[in-house]
Parts: C-alpha cells; structure tokens; sequence
C-alpha cells in the first residue's frame, strides 16, 4: 500500500454535522491504524453560505472528539493554503492547462436558456444536463458573445461512448456511463471553481492516497475520474460509506433528535462515547465486543469491515455508551464535567473551595450511576441543594403513612445525634440496630428514612445518602418529617 495520506474537507456551512463526524472519524481511524497521514482542509468556495464561524465549529468539534491533524487548517504545512478560497490562483493553472488541451471549454449559455433546456429534457422525461451547445464554438463566436456582454462559465468536455470504471473498497465496481453526465461546469462566471473540479486539485496537490467520504458524492466520483484522466493525474482509491438513517430507515434529519456534534457536546455526551458509537455506524470491529476505546478502535480500524448497506442511528445505543463511560471514567473528570450544569442550575458557585469540591465529587459519585448525559444530573442531585424536602407522589406518601413510620424516624433521629462522626460503615450500622430494636426489617426501615431525607421513593443508596447530607442536616430533615407526622 502506498503511504496512506486522507483528508477531511467540510465546507464550513452550518454547525458540524453528526454525519461529517463520521466521516471525518473514518479517515482519522484509517490514517492512524495505517501510520499515515490526516489532513483538514476547509470547501468555502460557497461565498453566500460558507463562514469562519462554521469553520471554527468544525474545528473545536474535531478537536474535542480527539481527532487530532498533521497538516491542514491552523497546523500548517507543505501544501497549504488549506481554504479553497486562499488557491484560487492554483485552480486557474490548471483551468488554462484543460483548456489548452481541449478538455474545456467557455460556455456562454443563460440561466434562463439553461432552464429552457432542463425543461424541454424532463418533458421528454430525460435525465437534465447539459447538451453542448456550446461545445464547438469558434474564437469568433465567443469574441462577439463577449462582446454581446456574455461572461462564461469554464466546462468540462465529458468523452463521448466512455464508461468510467469506479473501483470501490466499499461498493465494489460501479460503472457510470458518460453519455448521462453532460459536460459539467469547473469554472463559475465569477473565477471560482466548483467543486468536482477543485477537489481534484487539491486531492492530487495535496497526495490524498485514499478518498473515504458518504455515499452521496459516488455520483461525484465519475466526474472527478475524468478530470485526473484529463490532467494526466492517477486517482487516488476511493471508498464511499453508507448513509446513516433514522430508526425509520429514512435519512436521518432533525425530527430522529440532535444532528449536530456541538448538541450532543452541550447535553453532556463524552467525547468517548460519541466516538465509539460512531464507529459503529457502517463498521463492525472483528469481535462482539462493541465498547472499544479510541487505542482499540485505531487498532481494528479497515475499510474491509465497512458495511454496504446503511448505518441505523439509535439513539438508544448511544445513550447506553455514553451511561457507560460516565460510569467507569475518573470521577474527578466527571466531577468537573458536571460543574457547569450545577452552576448553571444555581446549585453551586465556582470556584470550590477543595472541602467543597471533595463533597460535590461525593455528590457525583452517587448519582452517575443513573445518568444518560451530564445535562440530567441537576435533576437527580437537587435533593442535596435544597433546604427542604416535599414529598413526591402517591408512593412516597403511603410509605409515610405507615404504623411504624414514627418510631423509625425517632429511633434514626437519637442515634445521629449521639453520633461523633457519619460514616457510611456506620449508618448501616444503625439501620440494623433500629430493626433489631424495632422488630421490622428492611423496606419497613429504609423507606421511611429515605423519604424523609430525599422526599423520594427511590435514589442513591441511602447510607451513601446520609453521609452526604451530613449530620445537621439529616437531624433537620428527620425533624421535619417527624413534626409533620404528628400535626
């Protein structure tokens, strides 16, 4: 194999895309199992939509899910610059060198006789392009169209009985014939290229070895095959991975959830974990084992394990992944991970003191267990905020109402209070002699003390709770319950 040099090249549009994600985590994984290259370009040749906003998007995105580049935008190198609008000089070398040779030619056609011609093909029920009714033009012919005030557009001179051979490390061989492509603009009115055009370029300046992108440019590939073959350039070997679909096998848009990288980012998704999942979409690591860390991921990573047909996003999944490794991460990674969203809910305020910050990491520890993403923690710890509880539901209030509910409390109320120190060794402690002492056992026990702490029927364990909450606190929330038991 030759080395292996692969590119991700957004046109910086919109916020990162999910789907763009996965492609640019392919062409990372492949450069790295393969000790190659990975190069990030920016495709803002669209002047109306294109932003460094977007641009800067897509960066920080790559960027936190640990796609790190060797040569592009921001990090430099030999082959820069690396914004199709900073090489623009570069793409006209090559319009004159197709022009020269024949394989291009100045189109002076209107929009409004293009659209005649577009017309007149679907009544026919034909495929649209462009029939080359400029094509053999003479000089004169376009020396007095420009001087009719006709600015042209450069297009491609597409073969005539050609079949173009694509050779797909996904798909396969897949055959286009020309005679339904129609000669296609490289050149617009205003000195920018179009994409198939300045793709090639860049692709073959730049020594892109393997081309791995969505399926939906395998249309694009014909077209690009015939500008190297134009140039003299050999194509570089292409791979183009399935679309990803909704749960409904339609492709996935806003109505299947968030679609955008910097979304998942804010509800508190690891990076991790949206990695992992999204290598899954369309590839399949050589065993069952689907929790796979980035190292193992750079490991297994090849395009013979890339799957034809379409990548299903289940959310679901990805919940379950992301669960996962909010779990078995470091705490004190999701201990500050969580801050800005109990910042956010006004439950703390930063900077912590290290006492503090030593208790907010018990805080953590004791719920994340029940967390999807990082955003639902503010729901799960409030208990531990708040100053006084109210009891929630039907449940929690039968559970009350019960004969031996006050000597439970009582009983938990004396023994913390004639405690030196709460440990959790040591509420365990106590939630036995209370039963032993009582004559009642388990739920009897714990259930009324832990709606009484938490207003909750369910949570934390409870002795991890009553470490947490600290002495005066329970103290004052037994007493709470007690009073409003006996009023």
């Amino acid at each position: 194999m030759l080395p292996v040099r692969v590119r991700f090249a957004p046109s910086p549009t919109g916020p990162f895309h999910i789907g763009g994600a996965r492609s640019a985590l392919f062409n990372w994984l492949f450069a790295r199992h393969y000790g190659g290259k990975f190069i990030v370009r920016v495709e803002d040749t669209d002047l109306e939509r294109s932003t460094r906003e977007s641009e800067e998007n897509i960066l920080a995105a790559l960027k936190w899910l640990g796609m790190d580049w060797d040569e592009g935008i921001k990090v430099g190198g030999a082959n820069g610059p690396y914004r199709q609008t900073e090489r623009l000089d570069i793409y006209r070398q090559y319009i004159d060198q197709l022009l020269q040779n024949g394989s291009a030619y100045r189109c002076y056609c209107t929009e409004e006789e293009l659209a005649k011609e577009r017309e007149r093909l679907l009544s026919k029920g034909e495929m649209p392009r462009y029939l080359g009714r400029c094509r053999n033009l003479s000089p004169e012919d376009c020396s007095q169209m420009e001087a009719d005030g006709r600015v042209p557009v450069i297009r491609f001179r597409v073969p005539e009985d050609k079949v173009v051979l694509i050779k797909d490390l996904v798909r396969g061989d897949v055959c286009f014939d020309c005679s339904g492509i129609g000669d296609f603009i490289i050149l617009k009115s205003d000195g920018i290229p179009t994409y198939n055009f300045a793709v090639v370029v860049d692709d073959h300046l730049m020594s892109i070895s393997h081309v791995i992108r969505a399926e939906e440019h395998l249309p694009n590939t014909p077209r690009q095959v015939l500008v190297y073959e134009a140039l003299g350039w050999t194509p570089p070997e292409f791979a183009h991975v399935s679309l990803i679909l909704g749960k409904d096998r339609t492709k996935m848009s806003k109505r299947h959830g968030a679609t955008a990288v910097e979304q998942y980012q804010a509800k508190g998704y690891l990076p991790e974990a949206l990695d992992n999942f999204l290598a899954l979409l369309g590839w399949s690591p050589g065993g069952e084992e689907e929790i796979l860390t980035i190292e193992q991921l750079k490991q297994q990573f090849t395009l013979d394990r890339v799957a034809k047909s379409p990548a299903v996003f289940d959310l679901e999944k990805l919940n379950w992944l992301n669960g996962h490794y909010i779990r078995q991460s470091p705490l004190n990674q999701i201990t500050d991970l969580a801050i800005p969203y109990l910042e956010k809910a006004g439950y703390i305020c930063t900077p912590l003191s290290q006492e503090q910050y030593e208790w907010l990491k018990m805080v953590v520890d004791s719920v994340r267990e029940y967390l999807v993403c990082l955003e639902e923690i503010t729901g799960h710890v409030r208990t531990f905020f708040v100053e006084e509880v109210e009891i929630e539901g039907e449940a929690a209030r039968e559970i009350m109402s019960g004969e031996q509910v006050p000597a439970v409390l009582d009983a938990m109320q004396k023994r913390v209070s004639a405690s030196n120190e709460i440990t959790y060794t040591g509420i365990k402690g106590m939630l036995k002699e209370i039963g032993k002492e009582l004559g009642i056992k388990g739920k009897q026990i714990f259930m009324p003390v832990r709606v009484a702490l938490t207003g909750s029927t369910h949570g934390p364990d409870l002795s991890q709770v009553v470490v947490i909450l600290g002495k005066n606190k329970v103290l004052s929330r037994l007493s709470n319950a007690l009073n409003s038991l006996s009023s």
